[in-house]
């Protein structure tokens, strides 16, 4: 995954990431918030989901300390981090504004 993602930061345009738990009530009502964002957005953005347990060395090198932590990559750039549940309105609003 850690080649991989790279990769996927690196792009043009911007990438969500929301690295979450199954066990993680927060991050289940997160998750039809990002489909909403996507939906609203479209191809404008990618969105990728981490599981935490699964990915434990991605997470620590993204420094993941609770979860959902989302962050918004462009480019090579982090742009924006959040841990916690965020709306859809202020999630599409921050897309937008951090943008390159």
């Amino acid at each position: 995954m850690n080649s991989s993602f790279g990769e996927l930061i690196n792009a043009d345009k911007p990438v969500l990431i929301d690295f979450y738990a199954t066990w993680c009530g927060p991050c289940q009502m997160l998750a039809p918030v990002l489909k909403e964002v996507k939906d609203a957005l479209g191809d404008s953005v990618s969105i990728l989901k981490v599981d935490v347990d699964k990915n434990q060395d991605l997470a620590a090198m993204q420094q993941v300390r609770s979860v959902p932590t989302l962050l918004l990559y462009q480019k090579g750039q982090l742009l924006w981090r959040q841990s916690g549940v965020v709306s859809k309105e202020q999630l599409i609003q921050t897309i937008e504004a951090k943008r390159l």
